[in-house]
């Protein structure tokens, strides 16, 4: 464990991720073309939805990849807690910017869907308003960082913000098996059969990993940044 902690210290990781980022974004530019081909020509329209059913290329993986963040922001910052590696945290912040980015397209995303399929911009579905709940624990987790002025003390406050907001993730996993919502049941299951058809799976997945790899990119950006801060003796509170 001491190696491993030892490899993440800051000057090494940074000779890794300063270099990473024109990788990923030449990776993503082709990643994002072949996906944006397969969702907008050559995936078929939908036979009740037509072509509205394409804004899910956008709205399904943005969801994941927000609820993927962060559940990685709690892993990262309840093992920071335990094991006092304060790079745990910065990992954590930086993870944060891309995750309520997506958490926010997911939720526009939606609302445009909706409007031809429900007829309405907005209603209080469980998984709307869980989302939109989980947008709000994202906005206090950047809001604490940069109110809190003691080092300790934001990482605790951090630690518990994301601690309280893993408890809505199964939620939003789960709402529409155990409330009466608009949404439909999911399509897509890791365990048995999916119900959606290889013509839409497959652009559905090319997009995640776009996104997965845009994230990646504003991640790798802001946790540059941080170290940078750190190199300098800048004003990072880590």
């Amino acid at each position: 464990m001491k190696f491993v902690f030892k490899f993440l210290e800051p000057n090494k990781v940074f000779l890794i991720t300063s270099k990473a980022p024109k990788y990923v974004m030449a990776l993503f530019m082709i990643v994002i073309s072949i996906g944006l081909l397969e969702a907008l020509i050559f995936s078929p329209e939908d036979y009740k939805q037509s072509h509205s059913v394409r804004i899910m290329y956008v709205h399904v993986p943005a969801a994941w990849i927000s609820l993927g963040i962060f559940s990685s922001m709690t892993f990262l910052s309840l093992s920071g807690y335990i094991f006092k590696n304060k790079n745990f945290f910065l990992i954590a912040k930086s993870l944060a910017p891309s995750g309520l980015v997506f958490n926010v397209i997911a939720l526009v995303t939606g609302s445009i869907w909706g409007k031809p399929t429900w007829g309405t911009w907005w209603v209080w579905d469980a998984r709307i308003t869980s989302m939109l709940i989980l947008a709000l624990f994202y906005f206090m987790y950047l809001v604490a960082w940069r109110i809190y002025e003691n080092k300790d003390y934001v990482l605790k406050i951090t630690t518990i913000i994301t601690l309280m907001g893993i408890i809505n993730v199964p939620i939003i996993k789960y709402s529409v098996d155990w409330w009466n919502t608009l949404h439909q049941p999911a399509s897509i299951n890791v365990l048995s059969k999916s119900s959606i058809h290889s013509s839409m799976l497959f652009p559905l997945l090319i997009m995640t990993a776009a996104f997965a790899l845009f994230s990646l990119l504003i991640f790798l950006m802001k946790y540059n940044t941080e170290l940078i801060k750190i190199k300098n003796k800048g004003l990072d509170r880590l």
